[in-house]
């Protein structure tokens, strides 16, 4: 029998073109060129700082995108003008053609120049807004492509000015703590102002709130922001820093699922949690930044029945990482990083999961819990293959594609310890919602409920070994003679020496594979619960 949900309504629409919005359009287009042109001007002829200039842009068109709704009856030109914008930005990215959109590019971690999309984004993001926010929550675009014009520029400009030293582990990161701060102040203003001017507009969950709770909301938003900012490089932040404000306030306004109340309580949870994992040294930074980010989501909007299993993967998983800490150190050096978790382990262990919470809030459709316990039960079944297979005394492991014995610790490697404690700790994850008395669940039924994780976990972490046994990136470490995941190795006098690739691609590192771990156990489990609840 179906399991019964209820739908939140979207609509993406493009409305049909109005005459009188031609002048505006065309009005548009001149103004968007002359800040292009100036800013060529600017940096080619009177040699002004390119980064200055280029952030400058950035500020005024975040300004001229807040005022957009007021010019246009409907969002056709808009959506074209945003097209063509990004179409410049992405021949310039190109080419080269405007060196004030894409000069003083960012170094990767081998001092090679990597390009920033930003100029792409910025448009795309304003395109994807208006498709979907443009009639009775247009206010929402507005509120988002401000704070990501003004105060994104601002924390570079501030950033830049101040000289400040750059964040700790954030890895090649440029951002600074005066960057950060100024981005925190600048939106948590845009915000407060905004939340408070627009309440007229209000529709859905926020009608009704006091002005004290709008600015809780406003805090937690610029902390978000502020963090979205911190984590992303490359020109990402330019699409994320909306869509996270822009979510929220959507999926408040409009879901019954989440309420002011509830994200603020979420949000401060995941807040302690992260300061918590600092202390505790299971993060780092980066990391603690990203739980920060993937825990308000997941516990401001999901409320219990979605935290207690991401909880329950999190504390088991970095307790266990933390234990046998002598009997592991010998695969200190194999492993591409260390127990304490950074940012891209975050999102390689909770991405999916996050993306789950996020399609069941616009959705309502309750498999996706399942695709959601999946992904954990894939995360956390290759967690415990990897710690138990490394602790348990005298381990063998076969590869998974030959069955040869191999070295414990080899990427594609399998035991029977491991594989055992990969299952278990799939259970765990399902038996975690079952005691939160998940209604889906006792429809589904318990027992079938069991099944479903546990093998769905259990299939993950087995493809995980696959894609590690045939595609990862595996490299030679000249100076311990070692077969590593790491790229690089620090000789004896300090120095970085570049390991040998021996086997894989060199994109493919241990975060993707986990990565598609964590697919292919929500993949395992929708499907399956869909199969079972058509009987």
């Amino acid at each position: 029998m179906p399991l019964f949900f209820q739908k939140a309504s979207t609509m993406v629409s493009i409305q049909p073109p109005s005459g009188q919005d031609l002048p505006s359009f065309f009005l548009l287009l001149t103004l968007v060129g002359s800040f292009l042109l100036l800013g060529e001007l600017l940096t080619r002829k009177f040699s002004v700082n390119s980064l200055v200039v280029r952030k400058v842009t950035h500020l005024s068109m975040g300004v001229v995108m807040f005022f957009i709704p007021a010019y246009f009856s409907s969002n056709f030109y808009p959506l074209i003008a945003s097209l063509l914008l990004a179409g410049v930005g992405l021949l310039s990215l190109k080419s080269g053609l405007l060196s004030s959109l894409h000069a003083e590019p960012l170094m990767n971690e081998d001092g090679k120049p990597v390009p920033s999309y930003g100029p792409v984004l910025f448009p795309m993001i304003f395109f994807l807004q208006a498709l979907v926010l443009w009639n009775e929550h247009v206010w929402i675009l507005q509120t988002s492509m401000l704070v990501l014009g003004v105060s994104d520029a601002l924390a570079a400009l501030v950033g830049t000015a101040s000289g400040g030293a750059h964040l700790d582990g954030f890895g090649n990161n440029r951002k600074t703590l005066q960057g950060s701060a100024a981005m925190f102040v600048s939106s948590l203003l845009i915000l407060s102002i905004s939340l408070l001017v627009f309440q007229p507009f209000f529709t859905g969950g926020l009608v009704g709130q006091p002005v004290w709770m709008l600015l809780c909301l406003a805090l937690l938003l610029a902390l978000l922001a502020t963090a979205v900012e911190a984590l992303f490089s490359y020109g990402l932040d330019n699409l994320f820093i909306p869509v996270s404000i822009a979510y929220v306030l959507y999926v408040i306004e409009v879901s019954h699922i989440a309420t002011v109340e509830g994200f603020l309580l979420g949000g401060v949870f995941a807040l302690l949690l992260a300061l918590f994992s600092v202390v505790v040294k299971f993060l780092n930074n980066s990391g603690a930044t990203a739980t920060f980010l993937l825990g308000t989501t997941i516990f401001g909007i999901g409320g219990l029945v979605w935290t207690v299993p991401l909880l329950t993967f999190y504390l088991l998983s970095s307790i266990l990482s933390k234990l046998g800490r002598k009997r592991k150190a010998r695969f200190d050096l194999v492993f591409e990083k260390g127990s304490q978790r950074d940012a891209g382990q975050v999102y390689a262990n909770g991405g999916i999961a996050w993306l789950m919470m996020a399609i069941y809030s616009l959705s309502g459709d309750p498999y996706i819990f399942f695709a959601y316990l999946g992904t954990l039960a894939a995360v956390q079944a290759d967690t415990w293959a990897t710690e138990i297979g490394t602790m348990w005394p005298n381990p063998k492991a076969r590869l998974i594609t030959t069955f040869k014995e191999v070295p414990v610790g080899t990427s594609g490697g399998v035991s029977i310890p491991g594989t055992s404690a990969s299952f278990v700790g799939s259970l765990l994850i399902c038996s975690s919602a079952a005691l939160m008395n998940v209604s889906w669940i006792n429809q589904v039924g318990i027992i079938q409920s069991l099944l479903v994780i546990g093998v769905a976990g259990l299939m993950a972490s087995l493809v995980d070994s696959f894609f590690g046994a045939t595609v990862q990136a595996q490299y030679y470490d000249p100076i311990r003679k070692k077969v590593t995941e790491r790229t690089h190795s620090i000789a004896s006098d300090g120095s970085r020496v570049t390991n040998e690739l021996l086997k894989g691609y060199h994109f493919v590192n241990n975060d993707l594979v986990n990565t598609l771990c964590a697919i292919s156990g929500s993949v395992v489990a929708y499907l399956a619960v869909r199969n079972l609840a058509s009987f």
